[in-house]
């Protein structure tokens, strides 16, 4: 059984390196993985029969004698749906193994309450489309999903999500009974998820200590520490839209506090100080807030410096604490950042302690608005890359 496990582990292993890093060689995986050549070998081989892999020679070497073969992900054979619930949007994809994109439907979310029945109706329909699409002889082993909000481990329950009103709702449980495919739907927090796929795919790949700040109405985060994902106690750690920056005369959060960083530095904190007004929200009147900006306007400009100050505060606290190497900025956060970095970086100058500022770079989310769904096709990818041929197994494939 030991020796068993042993194999299971590295058999998952393999296929995760071939998932994320694309094309390898041989040799590189052995050095990777620390096994010898026959080992990996019998690995590869394993997961050429099951269809996941492919092995061809290198298109070009450089190099004299006889080249390693490179394994490749096998895009035909098995994918995943993923799907995305952000305020304002709904996206839903298939992915094929290596994370390619093959497929994808997108709708507007109306900005209307507790929407439950209604985003499920809508991804579900985008679902069954993705899933009734694909080739004959492909396997759908897993889904994933990414919702704006606290999420419980284990069931999907959105335990809160204040922007859409969203209080115990059994968004995973719904939509996995709507989909009919017989398969657990996995869901994630956006940002966490977002934190992953920058880490794994982005602007954070190689890093093993990062912060992914996420803006959508709010901001939200998620902490990569030692290459994990900090989830907290119950799964609902992170939520660094919430840590007070202004406590005395902040402005009302969502949460039912004041201060706090998605107040002072979301999206109508930015239109208010921009002097847009009350009906205007949304990505597109932030982008249009950012553009007038860039063509000189002194309003739009100044309200980019307040709020860049006041993300610089948040920066610069969550620098002092976790000692990143780099900080990201997705969602809305990735349109404001050019316009509002000098104050981040003015902060981070003023108020991080030397040693721990000295190595931390900003960037913007490489992913982009794809982000949080890449993060969710990673989460329904997750039992393949545990167990590979169980997997398989289990789906009949």
């Amino acid at each position: 059984m030991v020796q068993e496990e042993i194999r299971r582990r590295n058999v998952g292993a393999l296929l995760r390196h071939v998932h994320l890093g694309g094309s390898v060689s041989r040799t590189e995986l052995a050095e990777r993985m620390k096994l010898n050549r026959s080992t990996i070998l019998a690995l590869t081989a394993e997961l050429t029969s099951a269809g996941l892999v492919r092995e061809e020679l290198p298109a070009d070497t450089g190099r004299a004698g006889r080249p390693s073969l490179v394994v490749r992900p096998e895009p035909g054979r098995v994918y995943v749906l993923a799907f995305d619930v952000a305020v304002d949007r709904l996206v839903a994809a298939r992915v094929t193994l290596g994370g390619t994109m093959l497929d994808r439907r997108e709708a507007v979310r109306l900005r209307a309450g507790a929407d439950l029945d209604r985003v499920v109706e809508v991804l579900a329909r985008f679902g069954r489309q993705l899933h009734e699409s694909a080739p004959p002889d492909s396997v759908c082993v897993g889904v994933g999903a990414s919702y704006c909000g606290m999420i419980r481990p284990g069931d999907g329950l959105v335990r809160f999500g204040p922007d859409m009103g969203w209080v115990d709702q059994a968004f995973g449980a719904e939509l996995d009974r709507r989909l009919g495919l017989g398969l657990p739907v996995s869901v994630g927090n956006e940002a966490h998820l977002g934190a992953l796929a920058e880490q794994q795919r982005g602007a954070g790949a190689g890093f093993q200590n990062l912060i992914y700040l996420h803006g959508d109405v709010g901001v939200g985060g998620g902490i990569i520490v030692g290459g994990d994902l900090l989830d907290g106690e119950s799964g609902y750690g992170c939520e660094l839209g919430h840590m007070v920056v202004n406590p005395y005369d902040g402005r009302p959060c969502g949460c039912g506090s004041h201060g706090c960083l998605e107040a002072e530095a979301g999206e109508r904190a930015l239109l208010d100080a921009a002097g847009r007004p009350a009906d205007l929200f949304g990505r597109d009147a932030v982008r249009a807030v950012v553009d007038d900006a860039d063509r000189g306007d002194p309003a739009a400009q100044e309200a980019l410096r307040r709020i860049g100050d006041w993300l610089g505060i948040g920066v610069a606290n969550l620098c002092n604490l976790f000692n990143p190497g780099m900080v990201i900025f997705g969602g809305m956060l990735r349109d404001m950042y050019p316009g509002a970095a000098a104050q981040v970086r003015a902060r981070i100058a003023a108020n991080v302690l030397p040693v721990a500022r000295e190595r931390v770079r900003l960037r913007t989310s490489a992913l982009g608005d794809d982000a949080t769904l890449v993060g969710a096709a990673e989460l329904g990818f997750a039992e393949l890359l545990a167990d590979p041929l169980g997997v398989l197994t289990r789906t009949g494939a």
